[in-house]
């Protein structure tokens, strides 16, 4: 089962920025990629936009190396980026809530954050891999959101339990 939800998720996650670039992929935007080190990341997507990368692991070579729990507003001023792309990422947080609102913080006012998360899937690295969230619980995640468009990639023949989820938050 591990083996395909990996691949399920691996692929919709692919899916979605594909198909979100369509309509937000535009020259001059700014757009931050959280984490994207390990995967292929935004960049494959993201053809005109002005990408910068964001990770807490030193090693990673990102643009900016913060902690997503905390204010970054001294590395990356607030109102920064017209498009955040977090793909697999809050899962591994200690505090979801602090990053969303960080996430909040750097978007600008009508940017659009771009958010993926695991739901029916074996816990994973890199570790800690803390929270699994339903659809109630991104919805409060993401509270502060404008707007907000969820959708789920459900397990076959096991109702109520998604493999992942996709969801855009719009400030």
């Amino acid at each position: 089962m591990d083996v395909l939800h990996l691949k399920l998720i691996r692929q919709n996650v692919k899916d979605f920025l594909n198909e979100i670039s369509k309509k937000y992929d535009q020259e001059g935007n700014k757009l931050l990629d959280i984490a994207p080190q390990v995967h292929e990341g935004a960049k494959e997507f993201f053809v005109k936009s002005i990408i910068s990368t964001l990770d807490i692991d030193i090693k990673s070579g990102a643009d900016y190396i913060a902690d997503l729990c905390n204010d970054n507003s001294k590395l990356i001023p607030s109102n920064s980026f017209d498009i955040i792309v977090c793909t697999e990422v809050l899962e591994h947080t200690l505090n979801p809530f602090k990053a969303v609102a960080e996430i909040y913080r750097m978007l600008k006012t009508k940017g659009v954050a771009l958010i993926t998360v695991p739901f029916n899937f074996r816990i994973h690295g890199p570790l800690p891999d803390c929270w699994r969230f339903t659809e109630h619980g991104l919805r409060q995640l993401f509270i502060e959101f404008s707007e907000i468009a969820l959708n789920s990639l459900e397990t076959e023949h096991r109702n109520l339990m998604p493999v992942h989820y996709t969801l855009i938050a719009i400030k």
